[in-house]
């Protein structure tokens, strides 16, 4: 079975933010799992434009600026995405509905898994809001999901997760989930092209 092409999408660009390490360290535990070819986008380090043209991507593919060129490539070239996101005010970041609004096509058809980290609900709330979002994009999301409450007491000084064996126990169902939805998604859409 050929290896999955995963893009970890890491959603804040808040200054301080927790994103990358808690990125980091998934994408270690992804690596060890070894069905994913890995590509991470930090949206921090995009020039993401938030004045999008007037024809919606579902219409057309829209003219997007070449700073989004590499990313948008890695989307289209992805079997299965991570999206890791915090919790503000209830709800997932700006930026990253931004980013999402930017595509369309590069979605479809394919598995979405969640790393998600906040206060009490540790993001929940954030997942729950992004399952409808890729639904609408005709994205199929996966079930379980890792979830980090009080993440600010979640992480020790080498940045590893303290409770290890819960955490790593959680990403490696969501990543089963994301290789047998990939891989089914990606023979599917080989046989017969996605349909809107």
């Amino acid at each position: 079975m050929a290896q999955m092409k995963l893009a970890v999408i890491v959603g804040s660009v808040r200054e301080g933010r927790r994103g990358p390490l808690i990125t980091d360290w998934f994408v270690d535990y992804a690596g060890q799992h070894g069905q994913f070819e890995i590509s991470v986008i930090d949206l921090a380090e995009l020039e993401l434009p938030l004045v999008m043209p007037p024809e919606p991507p579902a219409m057309a593919e829209p003219a997007r600026p070449s700073a989004l060129a590499a990313a948008t490539e890695v989307l289209a070239q992805a079997d299965a995405f991570v999206i890791v996101t915090p919790e503000y005010n209830h709800s997932f970041p700006a930026s990253l509905k931004a980013f999402v609004d930017w595509h369309w096509s590069q979605w479809r058809a394919k598995p979405v898994g969640f790393v998600s980290y906040g206060s009490i609900g540790g993001g929940l709330r954030a997942v729950e809001q992004l399952r409808s979002v890729f639904a609408e994009l005709h994205a199929t999301t996966v079930r379980d999901q890792v979830s980090f409450h009080r993440y600010w007491m979640e992480f020790d000084a080498d940045g590893k997760p303290v409770d290890a064996e819960t955490h790593n126990e959680n990403a490696k169902l969501m990543l089963d989930q994301l290789t047998w939805w990939g891989t089914a998604l990606r023979n599917a859409r080989t046989a017969v092209p996605y349909a809107v």
